[in-house]
């Protein structure tokens, strides 16, 4: 991928691969801020991104925190009830939920992506999973203090869960940035679109530009790279303690 965005389209396919281009052209660089409105699709996708994440590390944290900490009827029933869900597959729902945002008025708004996303099954078994490492005692000694539980989550437990958060906020960002099938469904505006539809102006029925392709895919990674070389410390943690119950 590397390799092809600095050549121009006709040494892409060139026999034998060239792995290291002799003379590397970063025209490609230039010209595809010009040839489609990536800067307007990169932030799109950074904007759909952030909100996504933010919104499912509250969601997430808050159930989890539920499922672990309190104690109410049927609890671990809900629990399962809610983890069965991730084995529905989305062909299934597409329709129906495609109704849902249209009743509501979403279509072809971010919105409908966001409030679509922020919710997540597996980010509230991750997190779950990671709380269960927590003593208990940390949980009732804030309560006898008068700790409400909101204080109790968020002064002790969030503290606490930094590499849980931190490994489901960088799977959660790679998912939605890369996300094609649901921005595809609910985006028909071209100046909403992001990077994954972007990248379609470059293939048409009789063409497919393979240099501009891997010239954004690139770009398009940077992101990704930066968030996870940030946060790799707490994401090996988070993945490695995710499973363990203490």
């Amino acid at each position: 991928m590397l390799s092809a965005s600095f050549k121009h389209e006709w040494e892409v396919f060139a026999f034998p691969i060239q792995w290291i281009p002799e003379n590397p052209y970063v025209g490609n660089y230039v010209s595809i801020w010009q040839k489609i409105p990536f800067l307007k699709f990169y932030i799109n996708s950074i904007k759909l991104s952030v909100l996504v994440v933010g919104g499912q590390l509250f969601t997430c944290s808050l159930a989890a925190y539920s499922f672990t900490f309190l104690r109410y009827r049927g609890r671990n029933r809900i629990f399962l009830l809610y983890l069965a869900t991730m084995m529905i597959p989305f062909q299934v729902v597409m329709i129906p939920q495609f109704m849902i945002v249209g009743k509501l008025g979403m279509i072809d708004t971010h919105w409908a992506l966001i409030v679509l996303e922020i919710f997540s099954p597996y980010g509230v078994f991750l997190l779950k999973q990671f709380y269960q490492s927590i003593p208990m005692e940390l949980v009732l000694a804030a309560r006898i203090d008068g700790c409400r539980e909101f204080r109790i989550y968020s002064s002790i437990i969030l503290p606490l869960a930094k590499p849980a958060l931190a490994t489901l906020g960088i799977l959660t960002f790679t998912w939605s940035w890369n996300s094609f099938l649901v921005p595809l469904i609910y985006l028909t505006s071209r100046e909403l679109w992001t990077i994954p539809l972007g990248l379609t102006m470059f293939t048409g029925q009789y063409f497919q530009d393979t240099a501009m392709i891997m010239t954004a895919t690139t770009l398009a990674l940077v992101p990704s790279l930066i968030i996870f070389i940030m946060a790799q410390k707490y994401f090996v943690q988070g993945i490695t303690t995710s499973g363990i119950k203490g």
